[in-house]
């Protein structure tokens, strides 16, 4: 089953083929309007924005808090019951370098603030914090998808792995519309694996 959507469309697959094809364009949009620069790097209020802006044309609930309870195999992300209050303690997490830069990047993972679309908009979030505090953003291309998926679902307990990989990747161009490309093109790569549980609460 396909989650509701704007477009009407029933079938997931070509849902997801709509949904990839809108969100890339939006992304390209973000990059090009400056939209990003106008956000507060590092604060849920950019994320939030980037989630709206990328799919607003499909979902009604874009740039919206989730409503369900998420799990995937064995980890739970963040109850509902808790995560305004992780958001925020989030927001108040350092940015200065670049392993609290990857550390606040991990805990909005565990949060997982939307229902659908929360590995694109993050990663592009975090790149707008590496760009803002460090001068550089993480070029995707160099990120392999097994090691990175293995090192996010580590990442609560140890997040060596995926500071370790992240490190590795960084450009300073970043201003690059091809590296920026990059990054969207492989931000679907990396949302390939996601099959979430969830519980409606609403």
């Amino acid at each position: 089953m396909a989650l509701e959507n704007k477009l009407g469309i029933t079938d997931s697959a070509e849902l997801a083929r709509e949904e990839e094809k809108i969100s890339k364009k939006k992304a390209m949009e973000l990059f090009e309007n400056g939209l990003l620069d106008k956000l507060e790097a590092g604060k849920f209020s950019a994320l939030k924005a980037i989630h709206k802006y990328l799919f607003e044309d499909i979902y009604e609930f874009a740039g919206e808090l989730r409503a369900v309870n998420i799990s995937k195999g064995s980890f739970r992300f963040a109850p509902l019951m808790y995560l305004e209050a992780a958001l925020q303690n989030i927001d108040k997490m350092p940015q200065a370098t670049f392993d609290e830069i990857v550390e606040k990047y991990v805990e909005m993972n565990i949060a997982h603030p939307f229902r659908e679309g929360n590995g694109r908009s993050a990663r592009i979030w975090l790149d707008l914090i590496l760009k803002t505090e460090i001068g550089q953003v993480v070029d995707w291309s160099k990120v392999d998808k097994d090691d990175y998926l293995l090192a996010m679902e580590r990442s609560p307990i140890k997040d060596i792995e995926i500071k370790h990989l992240l490190k590795n990747a960084l450009t300073s161009e970043v201003d690059s519309r091809e590296v920026y490309m990059k990054g969207i093109d492989h931000s679907y790569y990396y949302e390939g694996y996601t099959t979430f549980k969830t519980t409606d609460l609403c």
